[in-house]
């Protein structure tokens, strides 16, 4: 946790630091991840049971078994997510020329990266739309350019390799967001899908 703050406003100088501390699996899901992950689920159990959305003048809430199943999937979702992101990095390290890669390397790149998303996560607390939408193509457009600031430090290549890494990472991560559509999808026929108070 001691790269939050530092990663958000600091980037430049924290990925030095991660580079220089970078860890094991375990230790990087226990220490951050694990609890950075909590946020969004949390915050939009709330907001979904407690607050709800306002849709043509009326309030639409769920159900807490609904949101509560919903979330967990979430969180799991989140979690392995992470994990696939660093692994590709990790796999695809030797490709860009990068010495020293390690699958704590790229877990590490991966979930300080995802930062922005995981505290824009918090708005779920009063889900407002048109604001949601907003701050989440702010917070999405900051992790790539995190990506693109950080690959070339932390795995050590020269900045023009790091563009051509991190942009290959982009490409992997839509590649991820189109599965986890699917994998909604099929959750939501298998009978997770949500359910309104009203």
């Amino acid at each position: 946790m001691n790269h939050l703050f530092g990663i958000l406003f600091s980037p430049q100088q924290e990925w030095e630091k991660v580079r220089a501390g970078a860890g094991s699996v375990a230790g990087h899901y226990i220490k951050y991840l694990f609890w950075m992950a909590m946020l969004a689920p949390i915050a939009w159990y709330y907001g979904s049971t407690q607050v709800g959305w306002q849709i043509g003048g009326r309030v639409i809430k769920l159900t807490g078994d609904s949101a509560a199943q919903i979330m967990l999937l979430f969180f799991i979702a989140i979690l392995l997510a992470s994990a696939f992101l660093g692994y590709m990095i990790h796999w695809m390290a030797d490709t860009y020329g990068a010495e020293n890669s390690s699958l704590g390397k790229g877990i590490s790149i991966a979930g300080y990266t995802l930062t922005p998303l995981f505290v824009c996560g918090l708005t779920g607390f009063y889900p407002l739309l048109w604001l949601d939408m907003l701050l989440s193509c702010a917070a999405a457009a900051y992790a790539v350019y995190l990506l693109y600031i950080g690959v070339p430090i932390v795995m050590q290549i020269p900045k023009e390799r790091g563009f051509l890494f991190a942009s290959a990472m982009i490409g992997v991560g839509l590649v991820l967001c189109a599965a986890l559509l699917g994998a909604t999808v099929i959750l939501w026929e298998m009978g997770a899908m949500p359910v309104f108070t009203d």
